[in-house]
């Protein structure tokens, strides 16, 4: 009997196997058929012509069993890598050519993925999608009078009313971009609808608005290269592609190899692509303005970089970006990505060309594409990977900026000093510093100076103030940062003049013995009140001393201030009960670490994160006459910034969990519709749901009310500056002026998607009519980036 069982249990399994087999066989077919159509086109030992012909052998063979497998793996890299577009263009010509079918139905779906793109406002999958299609008319798969039927119906959109403009830009940039890859084919095949194209293009083009472009530049001047917007030079790139017969020689081809095989298949039409309807929720792509800082004078060796105009420089940047933004989260592969571009090192300045998208992308306003340590930890590994040149190309880009810091965007050099010293961190400090000498004798607001003082600053955040007293010569040593040592005004000369002297004794003894934050609040209340604040909701006295003692007492570390401010959160809360005191109690701050602007951001954003003071009170603060010295320091705007940024997350935070919410609720209806049981205990209450609602109300007036604040202060100053110099006949133009324009232009840009939700109210109160239209054009040129 159990011999029997035995046997009969190696059967069952016996009989089990095969079906795993079965099962297991399909997928991992598809695995393998997912990586022979991923990896075409890398390195190998065979030719990539050989590649794909075989590869074409091996998916037609295949279609019969996994047809929509293999094209939605084709539709995915179409989308995911177009830096292999004609590769796989060519793969597609060739399934075409054997399977005529087959090349209908990938066409099909390429354009259900475009319009799916479009529709969810995808629109640089769109973009990609719309080359790959125009490709294929290369490859002999799509007719050319389709494509430029679709290339119509997008620039057709220029035609509509009461749209913005960067949605009409965005399809114009969308057929421009394309006709480097499809051009020449359309120019032999179809010349009078591509002409009339054009035409309507240029039509369009000599009536853009161009309000925006001030606000996107990196530098104000255009000497020595002029800053263009971004559809103005690729229009002037393909004005000249086109008088250049649609020749370039830079797009690698490989269904060229392949044209007698491709020419005798059957051609498709592309399914009607019609552009959805504008929509309030549709957000388009920003304009931008190409950043240029490199020409042909400054390669002394090599070759030639392409001119601004010629539409090789286009395309080797478009795939440089293209290298940047993908392999963002990794700064290596990036960089081993940059210095491999596969197009022969001997037609283009490389080294040169990558410094000036990397700088580009750094630059990009509003915001960076990454975050600003992946650039300066990527300008480390390309140093490593190419040590002989690279390092020399970067210095060069370093003098340049450096040299054109006086028309400089404000955002823009705040991140080139923020990399410059971190760059230096991480290469001992070594630099040329005798170089710059000459402009130290300068006024130290002037951009120059300006810049070399906050890059020491930064310089010390990453080092120690002794360690930048020496990598700098001694003349340098005006603009080296004092020492970041505490302030106590309580023990110093002179000190029985200030009131409270005696308490601020007795609080610091009882806090280094361990004293209780009641003990303390009790020593606290022997602080009399002036007999000018009899009527005050606060005691100014009784704050400074408190503030003062306890922060001197944990000067040693960020770690021991923030225990200071844990331990004694309470009497901090009880002192801090409207605006005034907050604002006092950072006045307090600041006179004790006046001389170490990096604790001074430290504690700001603790007040602000443990509800001790709130955004309002530190805006109100920052613009207060007292700190008018310091406006002009970075710090103060790095400050600005955090405390804004913080707000904004408050607000996103609490929309997230009411949407969550509503879902929930959502769910809970649907499965009782279903007669399925629903968790009471995970569906929120009415109830929770309105004082949810209530809360985010309450938050966003708050921050409606802090860009209220910070912009009404701006106009404040800068009309007071502006009416001061017309009454004495001075310049307005000052550096001080500049600074701080810019800095009204950084908080739009920077804070641009919560700014636009208030921009009415803004309009209405604030950017009307009555003001100067110096600060009123700011604002134009920064709603401009929707309009």
């Amino acid at each position: 009997m159990s011999r029997r069982r035995h046997s009969s249990d190696e059967e069952e399994v016996d009989r089990k196997q095969p079906k795993r087999a079965k099962i297991s066989e399909p997928t991992e077919i598809e695995d393998r058929l997912e990586s022979l159509i991923t990896r075409v086109g890398e390195k190998s030992t065979s030719s990539l012509e050989s590649n794909l012909e075989g590869l074409a052998g091996v998916l037609e063979a295949d279609l019969s069993n996994y047809r929509q497998k293999i094209m939605k793996i084709l539709c995915h890299c179409a989308i995911k890598m177009p830096e292999k577009t004609t590769v796989y263009t060519t793969l597609v010509g060739l399934l075409n050519a054997r399977n005529y079918n087959c090349g209908g139905e990938i066409v099909e779906l390429l354009a259900r993925n475009l319009k799916d793109a479009l529709k969810r406002c995808v629109f640089e999958n769109a973009r990609t999608l719309v080359r790959f299609l125009a490709d294929l008319v290369n490859c002999h798969v799509i007719a050319a009078g389709s494509l430029l039927q679709m290339l119509d119906d997008f620039v057709d959109v220029t035609l509509e009313d009461s749209i913005p403009q960067v949605r009409s830009d965005w399809y114009v940039y969308a057929v421009l971009s394309v006709l480097p890859w499809v051009g020449r084919e359309l120019h032999e095949k179809k010349e009078p609808e591509l002409e009339r194209l054009l035409s309507t293009i240029d039509n369009y083009m000599n009536k853009r608005q161009k309000v925006h472009v001030p606000a996107l530049r990196v530098w104000s001047s255009d000497y020595p290269h002029p800053q263009e917007e971004y559809l103005d030079c690729l229009w002037a790139q393909i004005k000249k592609l086109k008088m250049d017969r649609w020749q370039e020689r830079t797009i690698a081809r490989p269904y060229l190899a392949f044209d007698s095989i491709l020419c005798e298949a059957l051609q498709h039409n592309v399914p009607q692509v019609i552009p959805p309807p504008h929509g309030e929720t549709c957000r388009y792509p920003y304009p931008s303005v190409v950043f240029r800082m490199f020409d042909y004078t400054d390669v002394a060796d090599g070759p030639p970089l392409p001119g601004a105009h010629a539409i090789e420089r286009f395309l080797i940047e478009e795939n440089l970006h293209r290298i940047v933004r993908t392999n963002c989260q990794e700064r290596k592969d990036c960089a081993a990505a940059l210095v491999s571009f596969p197009d022969p090192k001997s037609k283009i300045p490389l080294n040169y060309m990558i410094v000036e998208v990397m700088l580009a992308e750094m630059f990009t306003l509003p915001q960076p594409p990454s975050i600003d340590i992946f650039y300066g930890s990527a300008f480390i590994e390309l140093c490593k990977l190419a040590p002989s040149t690279f390092p020399q190309v970067l210095a060069q880009a370093v003098e340049i900026l450096f040299e054109r810091l006086d028309t400089m965007n404000m955002s823009c050099a705040d991140r080139f000093c923020s990399w410059f010293a971190y760059h230096l961190s991480n290469f001992q400090f070594r630099w040329s510093w005798d170089e710059w000498i000459p402009c130290l004798g300068v006024d130290a607001e002037l951009p120059k100076p300006k810049f070399i003082g906050e890059t020491l600053i930064r310089c010390m955040r990453l080092s120690y103030h002794h360690r930048v007293r020496e990598i700098v010569p001694e003349s340098y040593h005006p603009l080296v940062p004092v020492k970041p040592e505490p302030v106590y005004k309580y023990e110093q000369n002179g000190a029985s003049v200030h009131k409270g002297v005696m308490t601020a004794q007795q609080l610091m003894a009882a806090i280094k013995a361990k004293c209780t934050p009641e003990e303390a609040l009790a020593i606290l209340k022997t602080v009399p009140t002036p007999m000018d604040e009899d009527d005050a909701a606060y005691n100014p006295v009784k704050i400074d001393v408190f503030v003062t003692t306890l922060l001197f007492l944990g000067s040693k570390s960020f770690s021991h201030a923030f225990a200071g401010i844990a331990k004694f959160h309470y009497i901090f809360k009880a002192l801090a009960e409207v605006e005034d005191a907050q604002i006092a109690i950072l006045r307090s701050m600041y006179d004790v670490w006046r001389n170490h602007q990096q604790m001074m951001v430290v504690l700001v954003d603790k007040f602000l994160k443990t509800q001790i003071v709130e955004c309002s009170a530190v805006a109100n603060w920052l613009f207060a006459k007292d700190m008018a010295p310091d406006l002009t320091k970075f710090y103060v705007w790095e400050i600005m910034h955090s405390s804004i940024r913080r707000m904004t997350k408050q607000v996103q935070k609490l929309q997230q969990e009411l949407e969550d919410a509503h879902e929930k609720i959502e769910a809970a209806a649907r499965n009782k519709e279903a007669g399925l049981e629903a968790d009471d205990d995970e569906t929120p209450t009415d109830e929770m749901l309105e004082r949810m609602e209530e809360r985010l109300e309450t938050l966003q007036s708050q921050q409606k009310n802090l860009f209220l604040i910070v912009f009404q202060r701006f106009i404040i100053i800068l009309t007071e500056h502006l009416v001061k110099c017309e009454a004495s006949g001075h310049d307005y133009n000052t550096p001080w002026y500049r600074y701080c324009t810019g800095r009204l232009l950084e908080v739009f840009l920077m804070h641009h998607d919560q700014v636009f939700k208030y921009i009415s109210t803004l309009e209405s109160l604030l950017f009307t009519s009555d003001i100067d239209l110096h600060i009123l054009e700011v604002f134009q040129q920064f709603c401009s980036l929707r309009s």
